[in-house]
């Protein structure tokens, strides 16, 4: 099979990532043998490309938002039917038993597998998974607008779900590329009250934000009409989690959606920045609970992810261009017709 490999971490600029021929795997009693229709390319892999979040083993194939079809089964899988579409997201598997599991936080489990960084992911025509981490796609959606559905828009979720907004609060969102672009979405449908901020440094991620329905829109840094009372964080820039204390509200509570930045946070001064009972909170990958409770929500939305459709050959462009912000929203990489 078709596979675009890491075979070590670089900068993404030196296209580490290498076409090679793998052979197909074969699934386990509970796992399942998907054909990678496309998969989406995420902030995530660029991080596993550039050292910032190490794979567990290489060489490995990246990526985690991926749409298939069940090509075939192992003896004791009995979930899907060979044919259906489905969907795979970063949490490959947790262990069920540990305290995290038991109380609905699989995704602090100390066992979890991510996909695409533990196991091969959809950078490939072929990829195994356990069936019990794998979603149905609602048919509403094509392939390809399903792909950022299953992190970026499933991350997005669960940002919002931690934010914890009540209609008529104000909301800022830094950062507006694929999970963003989702969640303001989410934000119209269920807080239609709610006064969403974007800041973003491009002029074509402030048009979409416009767009989607954004009530104002500038760069990080900025002064907007008022005080947040929840803030967002979707970017890589560790001064944006200053920029959103700054203007957060008293009693406001900021959530930073991402594994690592890229720049260090900048030392806060605590009464500036912290104190009237300000909170930050992080986001910790995925549970199945999240994409459960999503993938229906999107499609009673329904959510419309923009997005940009590549060849899987193009991984090392299309990884460069969202590391430069020189994507529209979510890419997504064609795998297999």
């Amino acid at each position: 099979m078709k596979a675009m490999v890491l075979n070590q971490t670089s900068p993404v600029e030196a296209k580490p990532l290498e076409a090679v021929d793998l052979p197909v795997p074969v699934p386990e009693d509970n796992q399942i043998l998907v054909r990678t229709l496309v998969c989406g390319a995420c902030h995530t892999d660029l991080d596993e490309v550039e050292g910032r979040l190490i794979p567990k083993k290489v060489p490995i194939v990246l990526g985690h938002q991926i749409v298939g079809m069940v090509a075939d089964r192992g003896k004791a899988a009995t979930k899907f039917e060979t044919g259906d579409r489905v969907g795979i997201t970063w949490l490959y598997w947790a262990c069920g038993k540990c305290d995290f599991c038991q109380t609905g936080n699989e995704n602090l489990c100390n066992a979890a597998k991510w996909t695409g960084k533990d196991v091969d992911g959809g950078y490939a025509e072929y990829l195994v998974v356990p069936e019990d981490f794998v979603y149905r796609i609602p048919e509403r959606f094509s392939d390809s607008e399903a792909a950022p559905l299953l992190c970026a828009g499933v991350i997005g979720y669960r940002t919002l779900r931690l934010a914890e907004v009540a209609d008529g609060q104000t909301i800022g969102l830094f950062g507006f590329g694929a999970s963003a672009h989702i969640v303001i979405q989410i934000i119209r449908y269920k807080f239609p009250n709610s006064p969403v901020f974007v800041f973003t440094k491009t002029e074509e991620h402030a048009r979409l934000a416009e767009s989607l329905g954004a009530a104002w829109t500038g760069r990080s840094g900025k002064q907007p009409p008022e005080k947040l009372n929840k803030a967002m964080d979707f970017t890589p820039v560790g001064e944006c989690v200053r920029d959103a204390l700054a203007v957060l509200d008293k009693g406001g509570r900021l959530v930073i959606n991402a594994i690592r930045k890229e720049t260090p946070v900048p030392v806060l001064d605590y009464a500036k920045y912290l104190w009237f009972e300000r909170e930050i909170k992080s986001v910790a990958n995925v549970t199945r609970r999240d994409a459960e409770e999503f993938l229906p929500l999107a499609a009673q939305i329904p959510i419309v992810p923009t997005i940009e459709e590549f060849p899987l050959a193009q991984a090392n462009e299309v990884l460069i261009r969202l590391k430069h912000s020189k994507l529209r929203a979510a890419a997504v990489l064609r795998v297999c017709k």
